[in-house]
């Protein structure tokens, strides 16, 4: 009977060890995952950036090309 209630004691403790590894490695994930979130947005506004970037240069080529056409092909 004795040795029923140490095994039970030590059942109990490596239970109570293993549910706070799991709360622990829970907790580390979810630290994980915000920091996976904020570098996605990160990456999202510079790509969105250089995007808006790109799209000006080419405004900007095709509004040169437009006013090279217009003067004959001479360059300016």
């Amino acid at each position: 009977m004795m040795s029923q209630n140490r095994q039970q004691d030590i059942d109990r403790k490596a239970a109570e060890n293993d549910y706070r590894i799991n709360v622990k490695a829970e907790l580390e994930i979810e630290l994980l995952h915000e920091k996976i979130d904020q570098l996605r947005e990160r990456e999202v506004l510079e790509l969105t950036e250089a995007v808006r970037m790109l799209t000006e240069l080419l405004e900007q080529s095709a509004s040169g090309a437009r006013e090279s056409d217009a003067e004959g092909g001479r360059p300016s």
